[in-house]
C-alpha cells in the first residue's frame, strides 16, 4: 500500500510540474525567490510596528515569527531531511529524466518535508491567530499555497513534501500563537477592540491594506519580470 502511495505521488508531481510556457518558468523562479518576498516581510514588520505601543510587544512578536521559521524550517533542514533522507523529484533516479528543470534549477539532494510549506504556513497561522482579519488570513494562506505551488512545479519537491510541510507548519504557528498568548497574559491585559477600523486584537484594517495591497503588488512584479525575461 505504501510502494502504491508513493508511486501515486510520484505520478502527481509529474501532472504539477513544468508546463511549456517560458512566462510561466519566468513567473514561479521568481515567486519561489526568497528576496522576492523582502518588501511583504517588512510590511508585516511595518503592521506590527505601528499596532503595538511597547517595544517590549514588538519584539516579542518579532521573536515569535523568527521562532516560527526556526522550528518550522531550520529544524528541518538541519535534521529531518538528512535522516529521512527522500530524494527530490530532480535526485530521485526513478522519475529524474522526466522531471522538468527550469533554468537547470534541482535544489538539494533531500526535500521532506518542504521548508518553503512549513516556514511560510507557519507565518501565516501565527500572524492569522495574531490579527485576526479574514482579509490578511486569506492573503497569507494564499501566499503559502502559492510557494508551494511553485516547488511542485519546479520540480524540487513531491505533493508528499508539501503536505507534511504544511501540517507541520500549521503545528509550529498554533504552537508558538499559544506560546505568545501565554506571555501575553502574564505580561499585559488583553483588551478587546470593537470598531469597524480595527480586528478584535487592535490591529488597524487600513494597516493590513496595506499588508495585503504589498503582497498583491509583488505578484505583479513577478507577472512584469516574466514578461521582460521574454524579450531578454
Amino acid at each position: 500500500m505504501w510502494s502504491d502511495i508513493i508511486q501515486y505521488d510520484k505520478e502527481l508531481l509529474l501532472w504539477f510540474n513544468g508546463s511549456d510556457s517560458l512566462f510561466f518558468d519566468g513567473f514561479v523562479k521568481t515567486l519561489t525567490t526568497a528576496t522576492t518576498w523582502i518588501p511583504l516581510y517588512l510590511a508585516l514588520f511595518y503592521m506590527v510596528l505601528k499596532n503595538n505601543d511597547t517595544l517590549q510587544k514588538i519584539l516579542i512578536i518579532v521573536a515569535c515569527a523568527g521562532l516560527c521559521v526556526f522550528l518550522a524550517g531550520s529544524l528541518n533542514d538541519m535534521f529531518v531531511k538528512p535522516n529521512v533522507a527522500r530524494w527530490r523529484p530532480t535526485h530521485d533516479g526513478e522519475i529524474a529524466m522526466l522531471v522538468d528543470v527550469v533554468n537547470g534549477y534541482r535544489g538539494g539532494r533531500f526535500g521532506f518535508f518542504s521548508s518553503h510549506a512549513a516556514n511560510t504556513i507557519s507565518i501565516a497561522v501565527f500572524f492569522a491567530l495574531l490579527v485576526r482579519s479574514r482579509v490578511l488570513t486569506v492573503a497569507l494562506v494564499s501566499w503559502s499555497l502559492i510557494n508551494c505551488w511553485t516547488r511542485m512545479y519546479l520540480g524540487v519537491h513531491f505533493p508528499i513534501d508539501i503536505c507534511c510541510g504544511l501540517l507541520w507548519g500549521t503545528t509550529v504557528g498554533v504552537f508558538v500563537w499559544f506560546l505568545y498568548q501565554r506571555l501575553c497574559k502574564r505580561l499585559y491585559t488583553r483588551n478587546n477592540f470593537i470598531s469597524s477600523h480595527y480586528t478584535s486584537t487592535g490591529y488597524a484594517c487600513a494597516d493590513i491594506d496595506i499588508v495585503v495591497s504589498i503582497l498583491l503588488l509583488t505578484i505583479f512584479y513577478a507577472i512584469l519580470r516574466a514578461c521582460l525575461m521574454l524579450y531578454m
